[in-house]
């Protein structure tokens, strides 16, 4: 019963499709020979039946008595039972559908329609691009008349548009299985490749004792950077993107959900130029010596090549074709979303929190993984590593990650940032600024902690050495101006001391 009513369901299709020809003065895409000549090899050729049940589907077919031919015969292959015209004239009528296939007679004439077998794989071919083409009209059809609908939301709408054209083409982008001998093949010329190269295989972070462990932000990896609100999470990643894009020359796009670019912009300034907030943000007025240096000091940042686009709510195909495009027009290596949780899933899953982040989390690994660039992507935490407390120092854990336990599932890496000062575990004054950024899943490299130290008057993480550097170089210069203003006549005679 259930294949009539899905046989059902594609003819209501078919008859839109004809319908909507009509109206167009022409016929939908469709090969009715071809389809002949593919079910005929299929039935006196056992050898071509496992590879054309593999690359097609029923709905491939266009005229309704070859789909349900193809239906007898993919349920033969299934039950691993011989497929010829006996079987499947047998299966058909178990389905109740011989008749309506044309008999016994419509097999046999298929029979004799074959051409030569070694042609099969083309003849799929052109089956599965006029299958696509039919596809895309339909969907296309129903875009047009949930267009006209006024009472249709308009977001909605386009996250629809670019669900129904995104799953009309996934036919047209199946891989084939790889023999291992050509994968190491693969393998070997990628390790020759990274001889030559000096440092990191990926895109670096910028902060050395984290690209020591990850040896920069690989290719295709979904990284999950998660942590409580305010604890230093965006903060963290514009100090990413700018090393990345400043440093190394990477170009980075940062895709900000919550917060404007200008007010992403203004952060990075702090951290670039050492101002004080308060004069970037235009709380204290900029002395004239000092918009000169801004722009000096700026000069690098405003040529990186970062690209910033801070739509809110942005649906998760929107974003994954903005990022294609990016991709392909300016050769983005970085992708940085904030936050994971402010995108929006399909439009059939708004009502299923989890099912819906879930979903959000398979198209970002997955864009990941098709375009071959890293994702660092933030997550909000739930409340329980607070309430934990003090009996595990509030340590952040796996199944901390909000609202979906499929996030940790598609992340190649889980990082999260661990502040015991910021968030009332410590009152220790040595302990203000120390961070650790706890790698908890690492999928293809080892666990553990790197320690950082986050400067909140520059809203910049660095790793303890550079901050201890830094420290002390301030001392030696403050000393140095006080030496500036005191003459050596005010220190008298050494045996003064």
């Amino acid at each position: 019963m259930p294949e009539q009513r899905n046989t059902r369901g594609r003819k209501k299709d078919v008859l839109n499709l004809d319908t909507l020809g009509l109206e167009m003065g022409t016929k939908p895409p469709q090969a009715l020979d071809v389809e002949e000549a593919v079910l005929g090899a299929m039935l006196i050729e056992p050898s071509v039946v496992d590879d054309t049940v593999e690359d097609l589907t029923p709905s491939c077919f266009y005229d309704e008595r070859h789909r349900m031919i193809f239906e007898a015969i993919l349920k033969l292959a299934n039950e691993h039972a011989p497929v010829d015209i006996l079987t499947v004239a047998q299966k058909l009528r178990q389905l109740g559908n011989l008749e309506a296939a044309g008999g016994p007679v419509a097999l046999a004439e298929l029979s004799r329609k074959i051409g030569a077998a070694a042609h099969v794989e083309f003849h799929v071919k052109v089956l599965k691009q006029k299958h696509i083409q039919r596809e895309l009209i339909t969907a296309s059809y129903d875009i047009l008349k949930s267009s006209y609908d006024d009472s249709v939301n308009v977001e909605d709408l386009i996250d629809t548009a670019q669900a129904k054209v995104f799953a009309a083409i996934q036919d047209n982008v199946k891989k084939d299985v790889e023999e291992i001998g050509s994968v190491i093949t693969k393998a070997m010329s990628d390790i020759e490749r990274l001889q030559g190269q000096k440092g990191y295989t990926g895109v670096p972070s910028g902060l050395t004792t984290l690209d020591r462990i990850t040896l920069g932000w690989q290719p295709s990896d979904l990284i999950i950077l998660a942590a409580r609100p305010s604890v230093g999470k965006t903060a963290f990643v514009l100090n990413i993107a700018r090393n990345a894009a400043v440093d190394y020359n990477f170009p980075v796009a940062i895709f900000s959900l919550e917060m404007p670019s200008i007010q992403l912009v203004k952060r990075m300034m702090v951290t670039e130029t050492g101002m004080p907030a308060d004069k970037i943000k235009g709380g204290v007025r900029l002395e004239s010596y000092e918009w000169k240096e801004l722009e000096t000091r700026l000069a690098h940042l405003a040529k990186a090549p970062l690209y910033i686009d801070d739509t809110a709510q942005l649906p998760v195909m929107e974003f994954r074709s903005k990022v294609k495009r990016l991709v392909k027009q300016k050769g983005v290596r970085l992708v940085i979303v904030d936050y994971l949780q402010l995108m929006q899933g399909p439009a059939e899953l708004r009502s299923m929190r989890e099912q819906e982040v879930a979903a959000i989390s398979r198209t970002l690994k997955a864009t990941a993984k098709e375009l071959n660039v890293p994702i660092i992507a933030l997550s909000q935490l739930s409340r329980q590593a607070v309430q934990r407390g003090t009996t595990s120092n509030g340590r952040p854990q796996l199944n901390d990650l909000r609202e979906s336990g499929s996030i940790e599932q598609d992340a190649d890496m889980v990082l999260f940032i661990h502040r015991a000062d910021y968030q009332g575990l410590s009152e220790n004054p040595e302990d203000k600024g120390k961070t650790t950024l706890i790698i908890a899943k690492h999928r293809n490299g080892e666990i553990g902690d790197v320690d950082l130290y986050f400067r909140a008057e520059r809203v910049r993480f660095e790793d303890p050495s550079e901050a201890a550097s830094e420290f002390q170089g301030g001392i030696v210069e403050s000393a140095m101006n006080g030496m500036d203003m005191i003459s050596s006549d005010d220190f008298g005679s050494n045996n003064d001391f």
